[in-house]
């Protein structure tokens, strides 16, 4: 039975790469990655066989307690990302508890993530090449480490099952992890000087560490090289005792999950009142606004697109103190609208197969273009406007708002244009409905950077005018150039915005049944 779920587990990887070749070149940059981190990884244990012991210890405590907590957060956090072998879906199948825990720890073994860590975790017996027999040591505690990080992983999904299943748990999850990615530069700034300024305080840190089950089994080589053999053994066991209880809370969580798997509440519906569609023309524009903005209200996959939109101020407050220039407020609502304006770039895909009802009630792609931008201008306009006046406030250059809000409006009104044409043309993997909003089909990554940076550059070309007069304005200190790129922006963001609608709506109508196909081949 353990070789069926491990055979289960290729299988579905298999077939997932045949639904689309951005899958198989999502998976080899995938694997690239991981190789490359893998390298890097080896080559540093490598290089502290000829540290000294203490740097060599706490460098791999400190890192290898880093991997266990994060297999340990991530199911937590980060709900949803690997379902191939859930284990609601496995609850009508007669196999027995103990070789469904075997099997699904090795079938957790086999991705990328996976194998990078258990390879870097054998890979610490290299720090301790000058003697062999601690290296042996260092080889059995990276197998347990590895396993821990697995079975650990498996334990806490496990646990969590029913709390994430719940639809305001995956938001509020993804959201906490997703507003440190784009804090990323102020955090990394901050860590980096706190490390600077703690150096003496790591030793210390990861000796704690070494006595944690984070930390226990990756200390075991140092204590050994140091002498502290009976400290060693300790560690070890406890290593070990984290491994098997982990174990057994993974085996007792999963029998309460196969005996009574846990279900998603579903909301009452309430009938006789219209919501949005009360307030919108009866018209199929209209129609088509009021859904996009419902959408925007109560699906997480698209409000998730606005996290960075309120973190914004604070992005470019961290650089603009730390470079000594205001000026960087001045880009606030240039970069807000880019981002609203891209919006619906992944409309089409979140529609999944309902597309089709669109098709059946004879929805013309004009109207449907136009719904679903104006959906976007209903709160992304107040915005920019917002954003801009509250930028040259801080920045204290009034003189260049009128530019500000021309360029701004252009990237909004041609970006929305642009958007309604590539939506139109692109069908890019998104979560399904129900799915975390931060899950990552396989192929989603790749291909959606490549087609937001074709996006991306034409847009650049179609603002570049205003954005021209904008930096002759800042330049110069002339008004005259700001006023005119309010006026460029405002004339050519009209003009790109109904070109867009007009040209994505002829697109849509022309390639509406290979798009629902393509649609279809991602459920």
């Amino acid at each position: 039975m353990v070789k069926h779920l491990v055979t289960l587990r290729l299988l579905l990887l298999r077939n997932g790469l045949r639904r689309s070749p951005w899958q198989v070149v999502a998976l080899i940059f995938g694997a690239v990655y991981g190789l490359g981190l893998l390298l890097i990884v080896t080559f540093g244990l490598v290089v502290l066989g000829n540290a000294p012991v203490e740097l060599a210890r706490t460098i791999v405590i400190l890192a290898g307690s880093a991997t266990i907590l994060g297999w340990l957060v991530l199911p937590i956090v980060v709900a949803g990302i690997d379902q191939t072998l859930d284990t609601a879906r496995l609850v009508n199948f007669p196999i027995p508890l103990g070789q469904m825990q075997i099997g699904l720890m090795f079938a957790g073994v086999l991705g990328i993530p996976g194998i990078v860590t258990v390879l870097a975790a054998l890979a610490t017996a290299t720090t301790w090449w000058r003697h062999p027999l601690i290296a042996v040591v260092a080889l059995v505690c990276g197998v347990l480490a590895a396993l821990t990080c697995v079975v650990g992983s498996r334990m806490v999904a496990s646990l969590s099952s029913t709390l994430t299943s719940g639809r305001r748990f995956r938001e509020v999850g993804g959201t906490l992890i997703l507003i440190p990615m784009f804090l990323a530069g102020p955090i990394i700034v901050g860590v980096s000087s706190g490390i600077s300024n703690a150096q003496d305080a790591l030793p210390g840190v990861a000796e704690a560490l070494s006595w944690t089950p984070l930390g226990a089994l990756w200390a075991v080589p140092s204590e050994l090289a140091l002498g502290h053999y009976g400290i060693a053994g300790l560690k070890f066991l406890i290593g070990l005792a984290t491994l098997v209880v982990m174990a057994l809370v993974w085996r007792r969580a999963l029998a309460t999950v196969l005996v009574a798997p846990p279900r998603s509440t579903a909301r009452a519906s309430t009938h006789g009142k219209l919501g949005l569609f009360a307030v919108v023309p009866e018209t199929p524009t209209g129609a088509v606004m009021a859904r996009s903005l419902t959408y925007w209200i109560r699906d997480p996959r698209y409000s998730k697109q606005l996290i960075l939109v309120p973190l914004m101020p604070a992005l470019l407050w961290f650089y603009s103190s730390t470079n000594d220039s205001p000026a960087f407020f001045n880009a606030m609502a240039p970069i807000a609208a880019l981002f609203l304006a891209l919006a619906i770039f992944t409309d089409l895909s979140y529609d999944g197969t309902a597309f089709a009802s669109h098709m059946s009630l004879g929805v013309t792609g004009i109207a449907d273009r136009t719904g679903r931008a104006l959906a976007v201008l209903v709160f992304a306009g107040p915005i920019v406007l917002i954003f801009s006046v509250v930028s040259v406030m801080l920045s204290s250059t009034w003189s260049l708002l009128p530019g500000i809000l021309g360029l701004s409006i252009g990237i909004l009104l041609s970006g929305l244009g642009l958007s309604s044409v590539s939506s139109a043309t692109v069908v890019v993997p998104v979560p399904a409905p129900g799915d975390s909003p931060f899950k990552s089909p396989p192929g989603a990554g790749f291909t959606t950077v490549v087609s937001s940076m074709a996006t991306w550059g034409i847009l650049s070309l179609l603002v570049a005018p205003e954005l021209t007069l904008l930096i002759v304005a800042a330049v110069t200190g002339q008004a005259l150039f700001s006023w005119l790129a309010l006026v460029v922006g405002l004339i050519l963001g009209l003009v790109f915005f109904q070109m867009g609608i007009r040209w994505g709506g002829a697109r849509l109508d022309r390639r509406a049944p290979e798009l629902l196909e393509s649609l279809a081949l991602q459920r």
